[in-house]
């Protein structure tokens, strides 16, 4: 199991003509709900991303960098539904029964994780089973940050010369509306900051992208006022000159300022179910065709099976403990209901994004 899991791993992580995005906002409703979407995307191969049920009284056990199931042990708390990534093992994103929520967004060159200690194999967990280990284990973001304490997050994948492939940082909220960014940096360094704008995407740090908004405060919603010099009037040609300047590129830097503005723009939603409709269509606006990453004289590597870069988009609505989803294959918009499932009986289940892997097209027929 070894050399096929870090093999896996290392295929996943490795970033030679594209690299593993995503995008996350988090919006605030009028009756003080908190929904939290994300996009995902990956341009070298499918993640083959599935939706895991986890109930009640799960055992888990971690991996080690020896590939092994051999490190922290645990017994889930609270049930959960997750999206997949790569491997079952591995939860990308998701919400437990109590409204906590929790996803990995990657991390290149700035996170820096403790390097595995076999000694210390029983509180050692792998990057990728954080979230899963979130969701599970806890109800609130006060106490995730407790139990961080208790805990050495290490790399579970290495390049061939031996240093740790990239990790995560991570993005986790409850129903409080708390919501935090853990970094972890300088070789097991864990940074946690409250999310105050609502935005992650991924590299630089997140202090980084705050101090960052400070470069585009001259954009607003609406129009610029018109003008006159020397008996010319200057005028805007469309809707929208307030937002000239706001970046269109898909660098995590300008996703982030991006997000930050349509996120200010829409104001407080009066419910969730409007939270959650303009999650999705803010983050439409984060939807990378996957030809756009890759140069023209790699375009012979563009997987066969990835029809877009953001391979899944998911909204959680924390208050009322809803999962909702969409894939690049069909953009119609699913929804897990956790009220409804029993998780003391429930049993763990990893079921298909996609019943069809085609789009959800209605005709109409016209008489």
């Amino acid at each position: 199991m070894s050399n096929f899991l870090l093999s896996i791993i290392g295929v996943f992580f490795c970033i030679s003509l594209v690299s593993f995005s995503c995008t996350g906002i988090s919006i605030k409703t009028q009756d003080k709900n908190l929904i939290q979407g994300r996009t995902i995307e990956y341009g070298e191969s499918n993640l083959n991303s599935k939706i895991v049920i986890s109930p009640k009284g799960k055992q888990y056990t971690s991996l080690t960098p020896d590939g092994q199931e051999n490190g922290l042990k645990w017994n889930s708390k609270y049930g959960f539904v997750g999206a997949t990534v790569v491997l079952d093992k591995f939860i990308g994103e998701g919400i437990n029964e109590k409204g906590l929520n929790a996803g990995l967004f990657y991390f290149p060159h700035y996170g820096s994780l403790e390097r595995y200690n076999q000694k210390f194999s029983n509180e050692s967990i792998a990057d990728m089973e954080l979230v899963g280990w979130i969701l599970s284990s806890f109800s609130s973001v006060d106490e995730v940050i407790e139990g961080l304490k208790n805990v050495k997050v290490v790399n579970i994948g290495f390049d061939e010369k031996g240093n740790p492939l990239p990790t995560a940082h991570w993005r986790v909220a409850d129903s409080s509306g708390k919501n935090i960014v853990i970094e972890i940096i300088n070789n097991g360094e864990v940074k946690i900051y409250e999310n105050k704008v609502g935005v992650l995407t991924n590299s630089p740090d997140y202090p980084w992208h705050v101090k960052n908004l400070n470069n585009y405060v001259n954009l607003y919603t609406g129009n610029a006022p018109s003008f006159e010099v020397d008996d010319e009037k200057i005028f805007s040609f469309g809707a929208g000159t307030g937002a000239l300047g706001l970046p269109g590129d898909i660098t995590p830097p300008s996703r982030f300022v991006r997000a930050f503005f349509y996120l200010n723009s829409i104001g407080n939603p009066e419910n969730s179910q409007l939270a959650v409709n303009k999650a999705f269509h803010i983050l439409n606006n984060f939807d990378i065709p996957i030809e756009v990453e890759f140069p023209k004289e790699y375009k012979n590597h563009i997987p066969k099976d990835v029809i877009s870069a953001t391979q899944w988009t998911a909204v959680s609505d924390l208050n009322n403990k809803e999962f909702y989803y969409k894939t690049m294959y069909n953009s119609q918009i699913r929804k897990i209901d956790l009220k409804k499932i029993d998780f003391e009986k429930v049993k763990y289940q990893v079921l298909d994004m996609d019943t069809n892997k085609e789009e959800n097209i209605l005709e109409i027929n016209v008489k």
